[in-house]
């Protein structure tokens, strides 16, 4: 089983409307690498949702429902899109701040390919991402233990839109 990072602007679909919708179609991916990453999933892989925008945090967990499809509504063959379900809201969420303070989390694409809306979730990052939501700062150095805790603290907007991806 792997385990995917999926960035969505809360404007346009977010992961209150994951919860109200319970499934959906993940679409609206371009990127080569994105794509690439899309059709590598399987039924059953854990999924972190990732808020973009003003937020920028991890918000909530869900699982892939679906093999890889080509996007019915793309008019692309190269377009691939997965059905996702619903897991649960993240105890807290865990702020890009929050990672990018956090050494466990070096070399991880999230932070060096920013842009990337699909990322693979190493399986030691995957538990360290979790211990965070959890609001633990559970083997994290000290030097980076009130830098994580305080960027975490920070209470996300919530989504106005209901507008799903296109």
């Amino acid at each position: 089983m792997a385990r995917w990072l999926l960035k969505t602007e809360p404007d346009t679909y977010s992961f209150d409307d994951l919860e109200r919708d319970k499934k959906t179609v993940w679409d609206g991916v371009a990127n080569a690498l994105a794509l690439k990453h899309i059709r590598a999933m399987a039924k059953g892989d854990e999924v972190v949702v990732y808020h973009t925008g003003d937020e920028k945090a991890a918000v909530g967990l869900a699982t892939v429902a679906s093999a890889p499809y080509a996007d019915p509504a793309g008019g692309d063959d190269k377009l691939a899109v997965v059905d996702l379900k619903v897991g649960k809201r993240l105890a807290a969420p865990v702020t890009l701040a929050a990672v990018k303070a956090d050494p466990a989390f070096a070399g991880w694409d999230l932070l060096r390919i920013g842009r990337l809306s699909v990322v693979p979730v190493p399986d030691a990052m995957w538990d360290r991402l979790l211990a965070l939501a959890a609001g633990g700062d559970v083997a994290a150095p000290a030097s980076t233990r009130s830098k994580a805790t305080t960027s975490r603290s920070a209470t996300p907007k919530k989504a106005t839109s209901k507008a799903k991806p296109k």
